[in-house]
């Protein structure tokens, strides 16, 4: 069956509102962790993580850094308009560049109480520390977001702004304030690059400790960048697949770590995908070398997997290395070392993967393309896998426990 013809309603299970973790553990590593390998269950603790990891093997870590991006803005009126920032507008080559605006902006975003703001209305807020003022202008409303361009008249970057105007976004089903140690822990401790709207969660779990226990035993880390949007919580709504329009997300990749997925896939040598988010990124490397092999004469700016790309390109059956090496050739020719793309990948049953062989990922919603992604890595056992979490109290979405999934 190709995944559009699958209907979502085959991938749910009962999940009880007082599993949803709403607040983190006091030890980032002190999570349970259910090991799937060869169709047996077992758990341990996250602190252990790496005695299920083999040795002299690669680790994917996503390095994303989630921005504040939630913004409360006041009428005149008294009226509250909330502003959700998704995206930078297209003229912007990736997020890095849109964070570093100064003085103006323009982003794609959700509005809460969208119907109390006219188009070409300009809000404003006053910031009391450090002082700035900032203004958003309503430009135009495209599907189901809102252009707002932001402008400023201090000498900030917008990630500036939206550091000491901005409240973080947690995801909708933690009913706690995002503030104090909720926040914090909102943050991976390897965090590098300002772009998501949602944590990676299932790298919430490393610690200082789990970290040196990987380099102790020879695994390699390599990281990527896959910018996490808010459509990884939009519903599935259609009764297909093929009705549901997957999110968009940025990614970035450097040429070590394409070397480092050369090496290690060439002698055979297991990887492991640490979260949805890294998976996706990994994939999608991987098919968008098969697609410049195809269109040598792709512009960078048209760099994108598409939601169903991988299953039509599935028939050029080209080799792992050669996809990577087609990557790193195009990187060479670059200005920067580093290749930035976007993706709208839909991993579900029926997707052949390439590159991990391991995915560590915390339990995710019922009828969600988190739980899609989770069904083609583990196959039909994913049925057997969450009941076990159900049974043994597990804790369930971004606060919760984690697994670590081996491919057969």
């Amino acid at each position: 069956m190709h995944p559009q013809d699958i209907s979502i309603n085959n991938f749910t299970y009962e999940l009880p509102n007082d599993r949803i973790a709403q607040t983190p553990l006091p030890e980032r590593d002190a999570s349970k962790l259910l090991i799937y390998r060869n169709g047996n269950i077992s758990q341990d603790i996250f602190r252990n993580v790496a005695q299920h990891i083999p040795g002299d093997s690669l680790i994917v870590l996503n390095d994303t850094r989630v921005i504040q991006a939630r913004i409360f803005f006041q009428k005149p009126t008294g009226g509250v308009i909330e502003i959700f920032c998704l995206n930078p507008h297209s003229q912007y080559p990736d997020i890095t560049t849109a964070m570093s605006q100064e003085k103006k902006v323009q982003w794609y975003c959700l509005i809460g109480g969208a119907s109390k703001w006219k188009p070409g209305q300009v809000l404003e807020k006053k910031i009391e520390s450090p002082r700035a003022t900032l203004y958003a202008r309503y430009i135009d409303k495209v599907q189901d977001t809102f252009l707002i361009e932001f402008t400023w008249e201090e000498e900030y970057s917008f990630a500036d702004i939206l550091s000491i105007s901005g409240v973080m976004p947690l995801p909708p089903y933690i009913k706690r304030t995002a503030d104090g140690d909720v926040v914090k822990r909102y943050q991976t401790i390897f965090a590098r690059y300002d772009g998501s709207v949602a944590a990676p969660t299932a790298s919430l779990h490393f610690s200082e400790q789990v970290l040196y226990d990987i380099d102790a035993k020879k695994i390699r880390r390599t990281g990527v960048t896959l910018h996490v949007g808010a459509g990884t919580f939009k519903p599935v709504k259609s009764e297909t697949m093929a009705g549901h329009e997957m999110h968009e997300e940025y990614f970035e990749v450097s040429g070590g770590c394409i070397q480092n997925l050369l090496h290690y896939t060439h002698h055979h040598i297991p990887i492991t995908a640490t979260g949805t988010t890294t998976l996706r990124a990994v994939e999608s490397i991987y098919w968008l070398g098969v697609k410049l092999i195809q269109q040598p004469g792709l512009p960078v700016e048209q760099w994108v997997i598409h939601q169903w790309d991988a299953y039509e390109l599935e028939k050029e059956n080209v080799p792992v290395e050669a996809a990577l090496q087609e990557m790193y050739r195009r990187l060479e020719k670059l200005p920067e070392p580093r290749i930035i793309a976007r993706t709208q990948l839909l991993i579900a049953p029926g997707y052949s993967f390439k590159i991990p062989s391991a995915l560590i990922t915390n339990f995710h919603q019922p009828q969600s393309t988190l739980l899609l992604l989770v069904a083609a890595f583990a196959g039909e056992d994913w049925r057997k896998i969450y009941r076990y979490a159900l049974d043994n109290d597990f804790r369930f979405l971004s606060y919760g426990d984690s697994s670590i999934l081996f491919r057969s």
